[in-house]
């Protein structure tokens, strides 16, 4: 390894990103193009659209990645890409790009996961500690992941039905909110003093497993039922309800997981991890608690490519390559390389 800088490329969903990434947590540059716009009239990324903008993007991407570190590609070490899961189309785009300049410039390819590139966001803050205890919250992931050491992922909890950004999405919907409906509910829920009750899922009194369906039902429920009264609502009190009890059983469940785990740190990744309410309150009781808790920044909580980079660099370091029969995995699942 000459100088420890992996370019990486992100593609798995509606951000075409790439990154250039020193010795696995220093950010040399980092670019994204958001297709937000292109999909909030659907209410929802339209994988079709989302590929498209993926093709017409890529190559003026990883060029300013490149431009922004004043860097060219005899100067990187290898190439990291995410692999799965995500949308088929979209992952394909940034695998072939991936690929592509690999194979023109001679570097070995890394595929990652794209729940550890969140996971490994917080690299690029702080260093990792193991054991660790990562919760994992975004529109299409919820899950609580113990590491024993780099590259040792045990999941010990998911979501059974709809994951937390999932149900955020389809809520905001009913309450005629923008997309992403995620900021636009944490918003309303802070201009709120009074809060609908809304259930709290807890399942089995030992599982660390999740489930948001019953509880969109609820909201979904409530609201129909006020409408047929001729009663209106008030969003911010709806809004209010759901994300206390989200963020009520994420908390308690991340909490009683570190506490039997006996992990040294606690952190949190994903979109869903951008929420002031989540934060707040995941702060509050792991400062009580005794056990460090960190967070990325808003910025490194979406899709970007600078955390696929920090997840590949222990990889790189430990050996693992791909190789040009790469191929996107959309359902791959989270296992250990170590």
């Amino acid at each position: 390894m000459n100088n420890g800088l992996i370019l990486a490329i992100e593609s798995s969903c509606d951000e075409t990103a790439a990154a250039i990434i020193r010795n696995g947590h220093e950010i040399v540059s980092n670019v994204v193009a958001s297709q937000i716009e292109s999909h909030k009239r659907f209410g929802g990324v339209v994988p079709e659209i989302a590929s498209r903008h993926h093709v017409e993007q890529i190559t003026m991407v990883i060029e300013e990645a490149l431009a922004q570190a004043n860097l060219k590609p005899v100067d990187l070490d290898a190439v990291a890409v995410t692999e799965g899961p995500g949308l088929v189309g979209a992952l394909l785009i940034g695998i072939n790009a991936a690929k592509a300049f690999a194979f023109a410039n001679n570097l070995p390819i890394v595929g990652v996961h794209h729940i550890a590139g969140h996971i490994y966001a917080n690299a690029l803050v702080q260093p990792m500690e193991f054991p660790l205890l990562a919760l994992v919250v975004s529109g299409g992931h919820t899950e609580l992941v113990y590491m024993k050491e780099h590259g040792s992922f045990e999941v010990i909890g998911e979501t059974r039905d709809d994951a937390a950004g999932e149900a955020y999405d389809k809520v905001a919907r009913v309450l005629n909110l923008p997309y992403p409906g995620g900021p636009h509910i944490d918003r309303l829920a802070h201009e709120e003093g009074e809060a609908v009750p809304f259930p709290r899922v807890w399942l089995e009194e030992d599982s660390y497993d999740f489930s948001f369906s019953g509880l969109k039902s609820a909201v979904i429920n409530y609201k129909h039922n006020m409408d047929q009264r001729g009663e209106a609502i008030s969003p911010a009190a709806v809004a209010k309800g759901f994300q206390e009890s989200v963020v009520e059983v994420l908390t308690a469940k991340t909490l009683r997981a570190a506490r039997e785990y006996q992990v040294k740190q606690v952190i949190a990744a994903g979109g869903v991890a951008a929420n002031k309410g989540l934060r707040i309150s995941l702060e509050t009781v792991f400062e009580e608690e005794g056990i460090p808790f960190f967070v990325p920044p808003l910025k490194l909580c979406t899709d970007n490519a600078a955390m696929i980079g920090a997840a590949a660099m222990p990889m790189f370091e430990a050996g693992i390559r791909g190789n040009l029969m790469m191929n996107g995995r959309p359902g791959m699942e989270l296992k250990s390389w170590v």
